[in-house]
């Protein structure tokens, strides 16, 4: 049951994916951790998240924005050293706790969709940056704070996608080195649901693929946001029952 329940919630998650170029590990993350341990998960999606990303990466390559990469990535780096410090050194009531409120805030701003359309600075690179590594480190849900910011720089929906998942892979290896020196990735129930979870996470973004011109940028942004919202009272739930 373990299993088949770990099967839907992934082929849900790259679905999304698949179709948003983001948003995997915001939906798999919380709902995997009513389950599996969070020290588990997090590695666990890391992998699969690196695996989207070099796929996506691959098909749409030619419309990447490098230059809105570049500032992001010196603040990334020491985001992602301090998020997996506290993933490792943190006991998991607190880390449910705060990765409950965490999704529950973007779950509001996604069903809101409470989002401006004047560009930001680039002056925001940095914190967007720190937190968004940050956030990967710990929950392995990095998304947001990239999304938000890039959001604001990028208009063409193909090159934010593009963007994004370039963007994940380059932190994703980076995170890889970090978890591997912490120990997270000698697990070998890790490496087993990586194998396992491959079929899934291409049949989630085939189909997402296929349905990304079909789902208006509203509804999708909906659609995640009451995922995400009914994913941080499960997890409210579970730290305090």
């Amino acid at each position: 049951m373990d299993l088949a329940y770990a099967a839907a919630v992934l082929l849900a998650a790259y679905f999304i994916r698949g179709i948003a170029g983001f948003g995997s590990g915001l939906v798999a993350v919380p709902l995997l951790a009513l389950v599996f341990p969070l020290q588990q998960v997090v590695p666990f999606m890391l992998l699969l998240d690196l695996a989207a990303s070099a796929w996506l990466g691959r098909v749409h390559r030619r419309e990447v924005r490098w230059d809105e990469i570049r500032p992001l990535l010196p603040a990334s780096v020491a985001g992602v050293i301090l998020g997996t410090t506290l993933l490792v050194g943190l006991p998991e009531r607190p880390m449910l706790t705060a990765l409950g409120l965490f999704v529950l805030v973007f779950g509001v701003r996604y069903v809101l969709n409470l989002h401006g359309e004047r560009p930001v600075s680039r002056l925001w690179a940095h914190p967007a940056g720190l937190l968004g590594a940050t956030v990967s480190g710990l929950f392995g849900t990095g998304g947001p704070p990239y999304v938000i910011y890039l959001a604001h720089r990028i208009r063409a929906k193909g090159e934010l996608r593009a963007t994004l998942s370039l963007l994940f892979m380059m932190e994703g290896l980076f995170r890889v080195g970090i978890f591997a020196l912490a120990g997270l990735l000698a697990n070998q129930s890790v490496w087993i649901g990586f194998v396992l979870g491959l079929p899934v996470l291409f049949a989630g973004l085939w189909l997402g693929g296929h349905v990304h011109l079909r789902l208006s940028p509203p509804q999708m942004v909906r659609v995640v946001g009451l995922v995400l919202l009914g994913a941080g009272v499960s997890l409210l739930v579970k730290a305090y029952a």
